[in-house]
């Protein structure tokens, strides 16, 4: 379903060159991908998917408005988008128009809503996923369109490893990072000799979160006792879960996610796993703190891209905190989180370009590791090898109903394990980018 909503703002600004990059540029194409007829004397179109129905419909709902607040700050310029590093209105003097396509979490629908924004609006960029499905094949299209594509929440190793692509860049960390640094964090409060029992959705993300959690709890001492595989979307979980009631294991651990994270919870307390088991959900869904209830998730150890308690840590997540909580009513959970960090990722690598030629802004980003970017969680870059952003990751621990300070106070952060020391290989899961043209 296509959403015809379009935020025009007028705007205006002046670019940054980086002088190491010269050379290269001038080996970019004159005509490419959208460029430059997508380049309007005043404005350029982005195109926005993610599933707003089904699913995945939750953590979607929050990508949109983090991108809306991205999009609405740096047109309208100040304060916020100068510290980000952006001068004045818009980017490079063009206001950025947008609309919203509900994905429905489909990777062909993805795919079609993309496609229109690439051929009728001739959209210069193209953000948003919840799945990982989704976010590859619009990887695929972006590659073969040579249109740039910013992937919004999506956690398989496959979408920066054999299915990663040049024109695709991932500001989530993979299933490999998130593993590694939560892994010795549970064993640690949880103990190193545990027998675990895993409820696995079974598509990419499932399985490649699988088997990055299985190796690293593996490596802490712990033994798989059970291994229970269920379809994406599943309503009644009660042959899997009265499986792992009866496995013997002290930890559940949950890899669905979205709304089936939020089923499967309810219906393990059901069946008596969370009474007998600890829960461990190696990422945590946006809102399965408040629609679980801090009841059932007090204790339980997960990751996540951004909880805003790092307010208090960094000052750019403090201004994002601020004005989203003022513009919506609630707390930002991580996939608004990505959407506006990597709005204003994106903004600041068209700036440092001073160009909306893809092939210029995919250089700036591959070399961002010799001018990181400052952001809401420290100093981030993109690695050259595969697009994956090298980042630090938060690890939660659920506060039990006494503990929490307010009503979003789900969480406490109990390390945050930065991204150098978690990253895989850059070819330990086949990626090859691809050519610029």
């Amino acid at each position: 379903m296509m959403l015809d909503r379009r935020k025009l703002i007028l705007g205006g600004a002046a670019g940054l060159m980086l002088p190491d990059l010269r050379g290269a540029f001038a080996q970019s194409p004159a005509r490419i991908g959208t460029f430059p007829e997508g380049v309007g004397t005043d404005s350029v179109f982005v195109g926005l998917n993610m599933p707003l129905t089904g699913v995945f419909s939750g953590d979607g709902s929050d990508l949109k408005l983090g991108y809306e607040l991205a999009i609405a700050q740096i047109n309208a310029g100040g304060e916020i988008p100068a510290t980000w590093g952006l001068k004045g209105k818009g980017v490079l003097g063009r206001q950025i128009l947008h609309k919203i396509a509900d994905t429905e979490g489909k990777p062909n629908v993805a795919v079609q809503a993309a496609t229109q924004f690439i051929q009728r609006d001739k959209a210069i960029l193209f953000q948003g996923s919840v799945s990982s499905a989704e976010a590859i094949a619009l990887e695929e299209l972006a590659s073969r369109d040579k249109v740039l594509y910013m992937v919004g929440i999506a956690g398989s190793n496959d979408v920066t490893g054999k299915n990663c692509q040049r024109y695709g860049f991932r500001s989530q960390q993979n299933a490999y990072m998130a593993a590694k640094a939560l892994a010795p964090v549970v064993a640690k409060a949880l103990g190193k000799k545990l027998k675990a029992a895993f409820l696995v959705p079974d598509y990419t993300y499932g399985q490649t979160v699988y088997d990055s959690f299985a190796k690293f709890s593996k490596e802490q001492g712990w033994t798989q006792v059970l291994k229970e595989t269920v379809p994406l979307g599943t309503a009644d979980y009660s042959s899997a879960l009265l499986n792992i009631a009866n496995s013997g294991a002290d930890v559940f651990v949950n890899i669905c996610f979205g709304s089936d994270a939020v089923a499967s919870t309810k219906q393990a307390e059901q069946f008596g796993v969370l009474s007998s088991m600890k829960l461990v959900v190696p990422n945590l869904s946006s809102f399965q703190d408040k629609e679980v209830g801090p009841e059932l998730m007090q204790g339980v150890y997960g990751s996540c891209d951004f909880w805003w308690t790092l307010e208090d840590r960094y000052p750019l997540a403090k201004t994002f905190v601020e004005s989203f909580y003022a513009k919506n009513k609630y707390r930002p959970r991580w996939g608004a989180h990505i959407a506006y960090m990597q709005t204003y990722l994106w903004a600041l690598s068209v700036e440092r370009a001073a160009s909306f030629n893809p092939v210029d802004i995919i250089k700036v980003m591959e070399g961002s590791k010799s001018q990181p970017y400052e952001t809401t969680i420290g100093r981030v870059y993109y690695r050259a090898e595969d697009h994956q952003m090298v980042r630090p990751i938060p690890i939660l621990r659920g506060k039990a109903p006494s503990a929490m300070k307010g009503p979003e106070d789900f969480y406490e952060i109990v390390d945050l394990v930065e991204g150098e020391t978690v990253m895989n290989p850059p070819d330990l899961f086949g990626c090859k980018l691809g050519p610029y043209t």
